[in-house]
C-alpha cells in the first residue's frame, strides 16, 4: 500500500501534513510503500529520514518507512 509522507526540504526529515500545509514552500511530499515493476526498496528512518539497512528495518519495523526507488 503506497501513502504519501512529508519531508523537509531543509533536513530531510519526515514533518507532519500540519507542518506541510503550513509550510508548503519548505516542504516536499513523496510516495512511499510497495511498489511495482522493477522497483527495489529501500528503508529510512522514520524520525531522522536517513537510509537504514533492511536489518534494522526489519528489527524495528515500526520506526521504518519502505521506499521503492
Amino acid at each position: 500500500m503506497a501513502r504519501s509522507v512529508n519531508r523537509s526540504a531543509r533536513t530531510g526529515r519526515f514533518v507532519s501534513n500540519a507542518a506541510a500545509a503550513r509550510w508548503p514552500g519548505k516542504t516536499t511530499t513523496e510516495r512511499v510503500g510497495l511498489g511495482t515493476g522493477n522497483s527495489h526498496g529501500v528503508y529510512r528512518s522514520a524520525s531522522t529520514g536517513r537510509f537504514v539497512t533492511e536489518a534494522t528495518a526489519h528489527r524495528n519495523p515500526g520506526g521504518t518507512i519502505q521506499q521503492n526507488v
